[in-house]
């Protein structure tokens, strides 16, 4: 009964979202109160279980980066880095989409995905008003690549994360298996583009002539707070990038890194804390307490332990199931409670091939939710977070309209893994 009622509420919800026709952070609310309400989960799971409840480590990352951002919004480093680029492009449209998806897809190996989205953004605005193009195309093509790039180590996307804990993988596993995919992904996604996106590049001459006449140096409007901010960045990504050694949380860094820059420069708390997507934050604890339910009814585990039977211990055949299926499924629900549900049906199955063979099952998983997270605009927690930074500056992205190019995308990277992890492992 408690599973048909949260399914029903799940799929409920799910569409109200897509026809945008409630806001959705009303919709994920509303949904998150149903499970309560009806005992299909309770606070104990959606507060403080790290399996079913709100992942307050997502949540607190992208405070803390917000605010982050927010402090280094103030010092005209967006500005000069959308210049730069802009300048580099020569003012054509797409080798400036081309430059972005390369610098994001880089980025969001060394940084987790969200971060990334949350740095290019504010730059893409910009470049975009100075060239008088439409940002939507430019912010979907980024999001994309930050989840094909993030895909490539360890910290790069938060279910990797979870894979690398369940599974004891290390940094450099990540790197030597997933990375070479990564790089010919990201280069079939550069050409892809130039067809998803035709339509938004067009060349303004005298628009490129101007934007090359300016000089970047002059964006920067406080240096001494440049210089503290990136200070603070870099102990931040650095800290990120030595979580296996380390051991501190992203959400723990974030939130040191941001209350350090806020106590440490002229900007109040409420300056820093103005620019904060806080709709954002609130629709992800729903969509979290949501996806609890179906995790506490067993219903995503009743999907997965189906999809493991059918395999009948056969590795080949469970690897690329477990590929398309994660994809599939990554592109309904986030694919971080969803690999957080898997991953211990994926180590019993690893455990019956010794050795090795049966490490494919991951890299399987991994490929499977990080590459169908751009399948759909809640697929991923990035895609949330740039819809909605879109409709904070005032261009909103429709689900649909993310929706079917990740359809695209993502039927091109899943079918190129497929060949790639069938030939290597297989």
């Amino acid at each position: 009964m408690q599973a048909t009622a949260a399914v029903v509420i799940f799929v409920c919800a799910y569409v109200l979202i897509a026809s945008e026709k409630v806001p959705r952070t009303a919709v994920a609310l509303g949904g998150a109160g149903l499970m309560l309400l009806l005992h299909v989960t309770d606070a104990e799971a959606a507060f403080f279980s790290s399996e079913s409840g709100i992942d307050w480590n997502v949540v607190f990352l992208l405070l803390g980066m917000m605010v982050i951002v927010s402090v280094l919004r103030r010092t005209g480093l967006f500005e000069y880095v959308a210049i730069w680029a802009a300048k580099r492009a020569r003012g054509r449209p797409y080798r400036l989409m081309v430059m972005l998806v390369v610098l994001t897809a880089a980025a969001s190996a060394l940084l987790d995905n969200v971060t990334t989205v949350l740095l290019i953004a504010p730059v893409t605005f910009l470049v975009c008003e100075r060239l008088a193009l439409a940002p939507e195309p430019y912010l979907i093509a980024e999001v994309m690549a930050s989840n094909i790039g993030g895909t490539a180590t360890l910290v790069g996307d938060p279910p990797n994360i979870i894979i690398a804990s369940r599974g004891g993988l290390s940094f450099n596993d990540f790197l030597v298996h997933l990375a070479p995919l990564v790089v010919v992904l990201v280069i079939v996604f550069c050409a892809l583009c130039r067809w998803l996106f035709r339509s938004a590049f067009r060349y303004d001459p005298e628009l490129a002539a101007e934007v090359m006449e300016l000089k970047e140096r002059e964006a920067i409007t406080d240096r001494r707070l440049l210089a503290q901010g990136l200070a603070v960045l870099a102990v931040v990504i650095a800290a990120f990038v030595l979580h296996p050694v380390l051991h501190y949380e992203p959400s723990v860094v974030a939130l040191l890194g941001a209350g350090l820059l806020v106590a440490a420069t002229r900007v109040t708390t409420e300056e820093a804390l103005s620019e904060v997507e806080w709709p954002t934050l609130v629709f992800f604890a729903g969509l979290f307490v949501m996806v609890g339910g179906l995790v506490e009814t067993g219903v995503i585990g009743e999907i997965s332990r189906a999809a493991a039977d059918a395999t009948d211990g056969r590795i080949g055949v469970a690897a690329m199931l477990l590929l398309w299926a994660s994809a599939g499924l990554s592109a309904i629900v986030d694919n971080i409670p969803y690999v957080a549900t898997m991953s211990p049906i994926v180590s019993d199955l690893v455990q019956q091939h010794p050795g090795t063979d049966g490490h494919v099952l991951w890299w399987a998983l991994a490929l499977g939710a990080d590459l169908g997270g751009n399948a759909t605009a809640v697929g991923a927690s990035a895609n949330v977070v740039v819809l909605g930074i879109a409709a904070r500056n005032g261009t909103p992205i429709s689900f649909w309209r993310f929706t079917r190019y990740g359809i695209v995308v993502t039927l091109v990277t899943v079918a190129l893994a497929t060949p790639y992890l069938w030939l290597r492992y297989l």
